[in-house]
């Protein structure tokens, strides 16, 4: 073979090495595969399966702005597991459970006594399961007038509005009525405020002002600083507190007994419904998810990390607040969720972390 031959073939050579080298280099520059990440928040580069990977999670929510911050957490996180997520679906109460009921939906974010009636009606336990508790703060629901009407007409019970003189200083519509500001209509709320004024005998004398809540709300400040009776239901994971603090601007009545509608209602006593030596009415609540059994027996990564997510209440309210201000588009509670992962991100890849390793240890 002549010197010139033996030169070619070198060249050859080095010429296909050089090829593999950067095939070798670029298969290692390429970025994590989808169905693998690393464990978050940990620095090692060990590659694990994303429990998610393939299966499809359809949550819900109620239409309050609390209800759908948290969802949006909730899916932030489902996706990092490598879910895919669709959109939040948003529905009035009853279509919530009906559609939970009927695997139209998977979870959603709901209250462990005020939606009891609706839990069974949906199927009960043996489609659903309670699980979870997204925020770690008992949840008081109850009736508030204005302090300076309390005060001057020692009001402390709202069985005192039998008293038609009492009651009158409630109405806003000239009817010889107190309006009371409750609901939106087929919430658990405005059935509960209508069994409470037919079982403390109030329909003659006082009736509940059904509507949009955000308008209703805005209504009962617009009395408020007109220095006009005040007369409202209202609960602790709202804005509203903010505004109309308790003690200070606005205090709770009383109710003369517990009772509370449906067959769960029933086995509700006083010491579910009282708050600081005081009968408010409603069962003390925790804010809780309600998932399908089916999913959450498939799926132990996406249960356990609805077993974990906490939102605290002041992060809620002031996410309701910003609604108030203008920012009540999805695409800004979504935007506003993005944050809340971001300013806690070292809690949140734990989270998921143990998340994750759930998922491992159903393999």
């Amino acid at each position: 073979m002549s010197k010139q031959m033996i030169m070619k073939l070198h060249r050859k050579k080095q010429t296909f090495a050089i090829v593999v080298a950067l095939i070798v280099g670029l298969i290692a520059c390429q970025s994590t595969p989808e169905n693998s990440t690393k464990l978050p928040g940990s620095s090692q580069s060990t590659e694990v399966a994303l429990p998610g990977k393939g299966v499809k999670v359809r949550p819900g929510s109620g239409t309050s702005v609390a209800g759908q911050f948290v969802s949006e957490i909730i899916r932030i996180g489902l996706e990092k597991l490598g879910y895919e997520v669709e959109e939040l679906k948003l529905l009035n109460i009853t279509a919530l459970f009906l559609a939970l009921g009927n695997d139209e939906i998977d979870v959603a974010p709901t209250l462990e006594k005020l939606h009891t009636n609706f839990f069974e009606k949906a199927g009960g336990e043996k489609k659903l399961e309670v699980v979870g508790m997204f925020s770690s703060s008992d949840i008081i629901q109850g009736y508030s007038i204005d302090k300076k009407t309390a005060d001057q007409y020692k009001v402390t019970n709202l069985v005192q509005l039998k008293d038609a003189k009492i009651a009158k200083l409630f109405d806003s519509d000239g009817d010889g009525k107190a309006n009371l500001t409750g609901c939106n209509p087929g919430l658990a709320c405005e059935l509960i405020i209508d069994h409470h004024l037919k079982v403390y005998g109030l329909e003659n004398t006082v009736k509940q002002d059904k509507g949009e809540m955000e308008v209703l709300k805005a209504d009962i400040i617009a009395r408020y600083q007109q220095g006009k009776p005040i007369l409202y239901s209202n609960w602790n994971l709202d804005w509203l507190t903010s505004v109309l603090q308790t003690g200070a601007d606005v205090v709770w009545l009383e109710v003369p007994f517990t009772s509370l509608p449906g067959e769960k209602g029933k086995e509700m006593t006083q010491k579910d419904t009282t708050v600081s030596g005081k009968n408010l009415g409603f069962a003390v609540d925790r804010a809780r998810l309600v998932a399908s059994r089916q999913f959450l027996s498939a799926n132990p990564s996406a249960k356990r990390w609805f077993e974990l997510v906490r939102v605290p209440f002041e992060d809620i309210i002031t996410q309701e607040k910003l609604a108030r201000e203008g920012q009540n588009r999805s695409k800004d509670i979504r935007r506003n969720a993005e944050e809340w992962v971001k300013n806690h991100q070292a809690l949140v890849d734990g989270w998921l972390e143990e998340a994750q390793t759930a998922g491992k240890a159903a393999k």
